[in-house]
């Protein structure tokens, strides 16, 4: 169901999959999808005030059902002072009000011409066990980064377009998620565009990230997270004392 502008859709969540072996608790749903939909919430008194406020999603399905909620976690200063550059951690929350994921950014200056200062988060499962991590990759023009396993081994790769076609100018932008040797396209991580007013009046993001339905749920988990880390690094600019 639509809502209007800072109306807060009607949610329906997606039922809990059944019988499945050796999963990691609420992770779950994840084997029951191949596209997930992260739609941030707009928040009335940052577009009101502009004061930086804890980000909220919701993450769905293709059928627009909840797959999970997710919450920042950060403190008010650093809000204000970094921006979007600020550390924060953030919560995947499931229907069951669970935690099942948690996401871990440290503070790191923009700018992956700086190699010692390259963006990095770390996935943690439901028992904060290490998942993998999102890291930046040194480079001069096209963003990359590397999702690399709780050992550091590198499982897949998502390359963005250049420089000077990362906002979203009217359109969506396009990430490719490619295998590990970078020799075939896995994936979409894509930035919605939506629409001249949400997007010149707040800067609530909409993504979209697609797999295959087969991929592991650590490998789903992860993807997951770098559409946050690159909202973070690339489209948190519009409000409040953030931004590139």
């Amino acid at each position: 169901q639509s809502a209007g502008f800072g109306q807060q859709p009607t949610i329906t969540p997606m039922p809990m999959p059944e019988g499945v072996v050796g999963c990691p608790p609420g992770l779950e749903y994840l084997t029951q999808v191949d596209q997930l939909l992260i739609q941030q919430l707009i928040e009335l008194v940052e577009v009101m005030t502009g004061i930086e406020m804890e980000n909220k999603y919701y993450v769905k399905n293709t059928m627009g059902q909840q797959v999970y909620f997710a919450a920042e976690q950060s403190s008010c200063m650093k809000r204000q002072c970094c921006g979007a550059a600020r550390p924060f951690a953030m919560s995947i929350i499931d229907n069951s009000q669970r935690e099942v994921l948690h996401f871990d950014r440290p503070f790191r200056c923009q700018g992956r011409c700086c190699p010692c200062s390259l963006q990095i988060m770390e996935v943690q499962g439901p028992d904060r066990s290490t998942l993998g991590f999102i890291k930046e990759k040194f480079t001069c023009n096209e963003p990359v980064w590397y999702i690399t396993d709780a050992n550091d081994v590198r499982q897949l790769v998502i390359r963005g377009p250049c420089c000077c076609c990362i906002c979203k100018c009217y359109a969506d932008t396009e990430y490719q998620i490619l295998s590990a040797d970078e020799s075939s396209q896995v994936g979409t991580l894509t930035a919605q565009w939506s629409g001249c007013f949400q997007e010149w009046m707040t800067k609530a993001g909409n993504f979209s990230v697609t797999f295959p339905m087969d991929m592991s749920v650590q490998m789903k988990a992860l993807l997951l997270a770098s559409v946050f880390l690159i909202d973070y690094m690339y489209y948190e600019y519009n409000s409040g004392g953030g931004g590139n």
